[in-house]
């Protein structure tokens, strides 16, 4: 792929998201994800591989098909209520219809078919931009309307992607398919506080895209697509796999590192708004996801090759260090004692 195209598809997947995030009209906010979705497609099937390609294609099918749906939902609500600004949804079918197109977007349970095999047949970097930027113009419609939306409803389907995304990701050994799972359940947990507390869920979102791009960028520079690779990677670069370690366990939550700060805040919210059986429900589930992160940090760190080198350092690495891993990882790793001050600014 060329440089020029590349930089086309930046800018559009920029311009497709800035136009999302600022409009009110339900048109603009749809024409800003169908750019978002055009944008990325190249970028998924550079490689001309069939599994690319078959990525490209489930991608594209699902995306038009949550976008002829969200489309459906703003013109029944404006035929019923005369209204094209978003803030002003207020037919209930349309509601649900909006959900439903959202949650497809996200990759929420029982929608979330689409997302592991699209990311396992899409590069790293693809694959960091498909769980992390492209999920930021669903999130905002969903954060606008979300005083609309079905309570129930959203939280049935919360406590289901945080169950499928912590169950489906034990028997993983593809590391993609396994960062896609984990995208599910971190999605689970911000969607069933956004009633709640939306700013709660823009700090998770936030948290979840700076720990998620560390982990992506540090796999990509050691090209570690399954476990077996991420065995090796402690001969070829230790501080990375180190890193890597710290963030994978903040990813699952553990303190006193930064990935325990959202869950224990939307924990709390939840207990505040008299919803103690959910907050159970999902600090249990949340241990699943905790054993396939500890099962990652295991094959980092402590798991060597059968037929260890002499030598430390015995092959290169495939390209150089990326220079913003150690920013995110330091930001993915000590934010926790910043949390009264986040508390403060948010």
């Amino acid at each position: 792929m060329t440089p020029l195209t590349k930089l086309i598809s930046a800018s559009s997947i920029f311009l497709g998201t800035t136009i999302t995030i600022t409009s009110n009209h339900w048109m603009m906010a749809w024409i800003g994800l169908e750019i978002n979705t055009l944008s990325i497609i190249p970028l998924i099937s550079k490689s001309h591989h069939p599994r690319a390609i078959e990525a490209t294609t489930k991608y594209f099918l699902v995306q038009a098909v949550a976008s002829a749906l969200l489309l459906f939902s703003g013109m029944t609500n404006a035929w019923h209520t005369g209204q094209w600004d978003i803030t002003q949804l207020s037919y209930p079918p349309s509601c649900t219809l909006l959900t439903t197109a959202i949650a497809i977007k996200l990759g929420l349970t029982p929608f979330h078919f689409w997302f592991p095999e699209v990311l396992q047949g899409s590069s790293f970097t693809t694959a960091l931009l498909l769980s992390t930027v492209m999920k930021l113009p669903p999130t905002t419609i969903l954060l606008i309307t979300s005083h609309s939306l079905n309570p129930t409803l959203l939280t049935s389907m919360s406590i289901m992607s945080i169950a499928l995304g912590g169950w489906m990701g034990l028997n993983q050994t593809q590391t993609r398919k396994i960062m896609a799972f984990s995208s599910i359940s971190h999605i689970g947990w911000m969607t069933i506080i956004i009633i709640h507390n939306p700013k709660l869920t823009l700090l998770a979102f936030y948290i979840y895209i700076l720990m998620t791009a560390s982990i992506f960028l540090s796999m990509n520079t050691t090209n570690t697509v399954n476990l077996s690779t991420l065995m090796t990677s402690w001969t070829k670069t230790p501080m990375l796999s180190t890193t890597l370690m710290l963030t994978l366990l903040s990813l699952a939550g553990l303190p006193p590192l930064t990935g325990f700060l959202p869950k224990w805040l939307i924990i709390q919210e939840l207990i505040k708004q008299e919803l103690a059986t959910a907050a159970t429900i999902i600090s249990l589930l949340s241990l699943l996801n905790l054993f396939f992160y500890l099962r990652l940090t295991y094959c980092s760190t402590i798991t060597l090759p059968p037929n260890p080198s002499n030598k430390m350092k015995q092959w290169s690495t495939k390209t150089p260090t990326n220079a913003l891993i150690p920013t995110l990882t330091s930001l993915s790793i000590s934010l926790l004692p910043l949390t009264p001050m986040m508390l403060t600014t948010t």
